[in-house]
């Protein structure tokens, strides 16, 4: 069968863009050589939020005094069954996406898809047979994996990646973590939670450094008050399994130190799934280590697209999403607007949670602009008193002059909920004195949106 688009990978950016073709009346079918939904549903976004929900549930119980809630006997957590129902949720998600699948249509080819032509997928079955099949367009959407370093050797047993910290036999009682991205942090998160030792490393001068400076330092002393050792601006120099712990040797500015843990998670990036997807037969072109793309994400090879971890741009599953959507939406004859790189928002799911959309402070200072800066912390905020959840703050960035939202910063309770009214805002060209006016329910953490653009204007109520 000749289809209108094949599409190789069925993660966020895969199977959004079939279901959107399909929608659009193309016939399609997706390639997958493992489970539907990809790395985000089945080892990635979807099990680790699982995980950081028993988590979250726990640290609740050993609270339950603050709410003046008494618990006979001590809560404890299971980590079997945190793993348990992790992989069940997973499950159920990968299964979603083959009901779409068949609600839309969509033809499901198991196995390795690799290009022929820019006609023509060469799929690789379990058992190494081969099919051929066509199509008139053809879209890698194939992600990546966890980065490995050449000082930090995963042997899958006491180093591991982010994928088997999902599915580890026991609960180790002692864990260092290397990187304090999102995944870095929120693993730290969840093991410290429930009583695994951690250690933090990460090589820049804060976590989550791609944030902006002040919710960094806000994030590393929120981790420092709930027992999570945090070394900033620290490289692991050597690791050593021979012995029944891993020994790490940890350089800072103070010199080099030794420490043991039971694991070792590497958390340092991730590396693009290209290989065996015959681009260098086909011609398609590399960048800096990724696939080229126009604003509309076709390759130099026409017919031939990418979107996702493979191409450049911030490799998180919205994106990917969105880029998949822009993409078939131009094939079918549409005529979408090109994504706004800059204006994607970030996430991590730790606690306090991060959130954050447009330029940093710094950022912005650099690009020339005159700013305003509003800032409320939730220690003023009603709600977050009444929750017990009073850590953190939003900051919001705008251009003096024009009153434009240049950037919007949140730490605290669920910010990852409030950060697309900020993204809307900023997709409509939003004022700062319109924020204001806008007028947001009491008692709501999202007031402090509203009370921290008030605070850049002068205007703040409530501090």
């Amino acid at each position: 069968m000749n289809y209108d688009l094949i599409v190789i990978g069925s993660g966020p950016g895969g199977y959004v863009s079939a279901i959107r073709a399909s929608q659009l009346g193309l016939k399609v079918a997706v390639v997958e050589k493992a489970e539907l939904g990809g790395i985000c549903l089945n080892w990635g976004c979807i099990p680790t939020k699982s995980l950081l929900k028993s988590a979250s549930v726990f640290d609740y119980l050993k609270h339950a005094q603050d709410y003046g809630i008494t618990i006979e006997g001590e809560a404890k957590p299971d980590f079997e069954a945190m793993v348990k129902r992790s992989r069940g949720v997973a499950d159920g998600m990968s299964k979603g996406i083959q009901y779409l699948f068949k609600k839309n249509k969509i033809d499901i080819i198991q196995g390795s898809g690799k290009l022929l032509t820019n006609k023509t997928v060469e799929v690789t079955k379990e058992d190494n047979s081969k099919e051929e099949v066509t199509a008139n367009n053809i879209l890698l959407a194939t992600g990546a994996r966890s980065r490995q370093l050449p000082n930090l050797p995963q042997d899958g047993v006491k180093v591991i990646g982010y994928r088997k910290a999902l599915t580890l036999d026991k609960q180790p009682e002692s864990m260092i973590v290397v990187g304090s991205g999102a995944i870095g942090s929120e693993f730290a998160y969840f093991y410290n939670t429930i009583g695994t030792k951690v250690t933090l490393v990460e090589f820049m001068p804060t976590v989550v450094p791609v944030e902006d400076e002040e919710v960094s330092k806000q994030l590393g002393r929120s981790f420092k008050k709930a027992g999570i050792k945090v070394m900033t601006a620290a490289e692991v120099t050597n690791v050593d399994t021979s012995g029944e712990k891993v020994k790490v040797i940890i350089k800072n500015k103070k010199g080099e130190t030794e420490h043991e843990a039971d694991i070792v998670l590497s958390a340092v990036g991730i590396t693009p799934n290209l290989e065996n997807l015959g681009l260098e037969e086909t011609g398609v072109e590399l960048e800096k280590g990724k696939i080229k793309v126009d604003d509309y994400y076709q390759t130099s090879v026409e017919g031939v697209y990418a979107i996702g971890d493979i191409v450049h741009g911030p490799a998180l599953a919205h994106v990917a999403s969105a880029e998949g959507i822009i993409c078939v939406e131009k094939l079918a004859g549409q005529s979408p607007e090109p994504l706004d790189y800059g204006n994607i928002p970030g996430c991590t799911y730790t606690y306090p949670e991060v959130a954050s959309v447009g330029m940093t402070e710094k950022a912005a200072k650099e690009a020339g602009h005159d700013l305003k800066i509003g800032k409320f912390p939730f220690t003023a905020s009603g709600k977050a008193s009444a929750a017990g959840h009073k850590d953190g703050f939003v900051k919001l960035i705008f251009d003096a002059k024009y009153g434009e939202l240049l950037g919007a910063h949140l730490i605290g309770a669920n910010v990852t909920e409030m950060i697309s009214e900020l993204v809307l805002a900023r997709k409509l060209e939003t004022t700062g004195h319109e924020i204001i006016k806008a007028v947001h329910p009491h008692p709501t953490m999202s007031e402090a949106v509203m009370e921290a653009a008030a605070a850049a204007y002068d205007e703040v109520i409530h501090m």
